[in-house]
C-alpha cells in the first residue's frame, strides 16, 4: 500500500507540474528529424535561428535528452558545442541553459555567480533552497563533475562568516522531504528565530541550523507561528537589522521556502524594472521554470504590475532572445 501512494503522489505531482508548466511540446516527435533540422539550421552563410526555436522552444526535458543524444550519434558532436558556435549573446545563453539537465543547469549557475567578483549569494540560496534533496544532491555532483571541486567547496572558498556557514549549510543539507509538522518544535524554534534576530545576536548559529536543517514544510510552519506569537512577519524583523550580504541572503533565503513562486515574480519584476534589463535573471527563471510552476509565477507577476510577463518580454528584450522566452512562455506553434 505504501509504494502505490507513493506512486500515486508522484503522478499527482507530475500532473500538476503540467498544469503549471509553460511550455508547449508536441506528443509525439523524432529526435532523429529534429536532430538533422537543427544540423541544416546551422549550415550555410547563416543560421536559421527561428527554425532552432521552433524545435527546442517546443520540446520537453525528455524529448531534449533525445535530441541531444541523437545529435551526438549522427554527427558525433554536442549539440551544444554546436549551439555555442552558431550563436551568440542573451540568446545563446539561454538556449544552452535550456538544453542542459536541471543539474547540469544548476551546477552551471551556481558556478556562474561564484565567479563574479562579487559572489551572487542569492542565486546561490534559489538552487539551495528551492531544490528537492535529491534534485540538489544531483546538483552536487554535477559541479564535481563538471569543475573537480566540490560545491560546498568553492563556496566556502569564495565568502566568508555567516554568509559562508548559511551557504554551505543550506547546499550541503540533505533535508526531510515529506509532509510531516511538529507544531511544538514549530512553537520553539520561533522563539529561538526570534530571540537570536531580535536580541542582535553576534553570530546566528541558531537561525542557520534551523533554516538548512528543518524541511520545507516544518519551515513554513515556524515562520508561521513566528508571525502568529510576535504580530510581524521575521523577515519584516530581519529588517530592523542594519543590511549587510548574510541578512540579505538570509531575507532571500526565507522568502524562498515561504513562498516560492511570489519570490520568482519579485526576481522578474525587479529584472525588468532595472537600467537595461537584467537579463540573466530573467532568463534564469524563465529556463528553470517553465517546465515547473511559471503559469503560476506569471499569474502572480501580472497581478502585481498590470501587465503580463509577456507584454514585459516584448517590451523589453528584441530580436531572437524575445522569440525564444516567449516560445517557452507558450508562444507560437508545434
Amino acid at each position: 500500500m505504501e509504494d502505490i501512494s507513493k506512486s500515486d503522489k508522484y503522478i499527482y505531482i507530475l500532473r500538476r507540474r503540467k498544469r503549471m508548466a509553460t511550455i508547449v511540446s508536441p506528443q509525439h516527435f523524432s529526435p532523429v528529424e529534429d536532430a538533422e533540422n537543427i544540423k541544416k539550421a546551422c549550415q550555410g552563410w547563416g543560421t536559421d535561428e527561428k527554425a532552432i526555436i521552433s524545435i527546442l522552444g517546443h520540446r520537453n526535458l525528455f524529448q531534449r535528452k533525445l535530441i541531444r543524444q541523437a545529435y551526438q550519434e549522427i554527427y558525433h558532436e554536442d549539440l551544444l558545442h554546436q549551439l555555442k558556435s552558431e550563436l551568440s549573446g542573451d540568446f545563446e545563453r539561454a538556449i544552452c541553459l535550456w538544453v542542459l539537465d536541471p543539474p547540469e543547469r544548476d551546477a552551471h549557475l551556481a558556478n556562474l555567480a561564484l565567479q563574479k567578483p562579487v559572489p551572487d549569494c542569492k542565486v546561490l540560496v534559489e538552487i539551495a533552497c528551492m531544490r528537492s534533496p535529491e534534485d540538489l544532491l544531483a546538483t552536487r555532483r554535477a559541479y564535481r563533475c563538471l569543475y573537480k571541486r566540490s560545491l560546498e567547496e568553492d563556496l566556502a572558498s569564495r565568502t566568508t562568516g555567516d554568509i559562508r556557514k548559511l551557504l554551505v549549510a543550506t547546499a550541503s543539507a540533505y533535508k526531510y522531504h515529506g509532509e510531516e509538522i511538529d507544531e511544538t518544535l514549530a512553537h520553539s524554534e520561533a522563539a529561538i528565530l526570534h530571540d537570536e534576530i531580535l536580541g542582535k545576536a553576534v553570530d546566528h548559529e541558531e537561525t542557520i541550523r534551523v533554516i538548512s536543517t528543518r524541511s520545507s514544510v516544518q519551515l513554513c510552519a515556524i515562520l508561521n507561528r513566528y508571525k502568529d506569537i510576535y504580530g510581524r512577519s521575521i523577515t519584516k524583523d530581519i529588517l530592523s537589522h542594519p543590511s549587510n550580504e548574510y541578512l540579505s541572503a538570509l531575507r532571500a533565503a526565507i522568502r524562498c521556502i515561504k513562498n516560492p513562486n511570489r519570490y520568482y515574480a519579485k526576481v522578474l519584476r525587479n529584472a525588468i524594472n532595472t537600467v537595461g534589463t537584467d537579463e540573466d535573471a530573467l532568463t534564469r527563471v524563465i529556463v528553470t521554470r517553465a517546465e515547473k510552476d511559471l503559469k503560476k509565477i506569471t499569474e502572480l507577476y501580472h497581478k502585481r504590475n498590470n501587465e503580463s510577463l509577456d507584454q514585459a518580454i516584448a517590451r523589453e528584450t528584441s530580436r531572437d532572445y524575445k522569440a525564444f522566452l516567449l516560445a517557452l512562455l507558450g508562444h507560437g506553434g508545434i
